[in-house]
């Protein structure tokens, strides 16, 4: 299955039956290579991606100042310290999802729940970890 039928299938699809979807979701390499990407998900700047990946490796670090992605600011949440990444911003906030090989992120806003955004990431995240990737 190709990174971007990940992207397609797993993370933009229908949550729980609801007909809510995510906002924009997207694959990345560990180096912050982009592997696949919904139409929608922002443009990075390149010292956003080092943040995040310095994140994963020294957690704790984005909290004081905030998660960035696009000039967008969201305020660091509970997550799991070099697993997954949470952010909130303002209705809507990011999930990010660390495994062997790559990062999962979902973007959402309402009416999609913090939690449900959670479970479409880290559901993908946790299926490709089994897998080796």
């Amino acid at each position: 299955m190709s990174w971007q039928t990940y992207v397609d299938e797993h993370l933009m699809c229908d949550i729980e039956g609801t007909g809510q979807h995510l906002t924009s979701a997207a694959i990345f390499g560990l180096d912050g290579t982009v592997w696949a990407q919904s139409s929608k998900f922002p443009q990075f700047k390149p010292e956003e991606m080092k943040s995040i990946i310095t994140e994963f490796n020294e957690a704790g670090t984005l909290a004081p100042t905030g998660l960035f992605i696009a000039g967008a600011k969201y305020m660091v949440i509970q997550g799991e310290a070099g697993a997954v990444i949470r952010g909130k911003k303002g209705a809507g906030g990011i999930c990010i999802k660390k495994t062997g090989q790559a990062m999962v992120m979902g973007i959402y806003d309402e009416p999609v729940a913090p939690g449900q955004c959670n479970m479409v990431v880290e559901r993908l995240g946790d299926y490709l970890i089994d897998q080796g990737m």
